[in-house]
């Protein structure tokens, strides 16, 4: 194999890394009563910084404020795709993650 075939083995290689790694999702769910999860949009959103491969930060949401009082249905914390973009563009120096919450209505 040259140098021109070993090239095109690691651009293809390259390649095949990044689709994985843009396929990936990682999220967290919480439900205080349990069940399944709720797919309707939050009632909250918000996208909170972390730093290092996500090593470094810590956040935390108030629900109470979130949710005005109302009772929290679930909770989660998700690496969405802009999140995950931003996070690459930056060498993953800056790696954003985004809080969700439900309310009761």
């Amino acid at each position: 194999m040259g140098v021109v075939g070993g090239l095109s083995m690691l651009r293809r290689l390259l390649c095949l890394l990044l689709l994985v790694n843009l396929a990936a999702c990682s999220s967290v769910t919480l439900r205080p009563t349990g069940g399944e999860k709720d797919n309707a949009d939050p009632s909250y959103i918000d996208s909170k910084p972390f730093y290092l491969f996500g090593i470094f930060g810590e956040h935390e949401v108030d629900v109470n404020e979130a949710c005005e009082g109302a009772e929290v249905t679930q909770m989660q914390t998700v690496i969405t795709s802009s999140d995950y973009i931003l996070s690459m563009l930056t060498l993953f120096i800056y790696t954003p993650r985004t809080a969700k919450v439900w309310c009761e209505e």
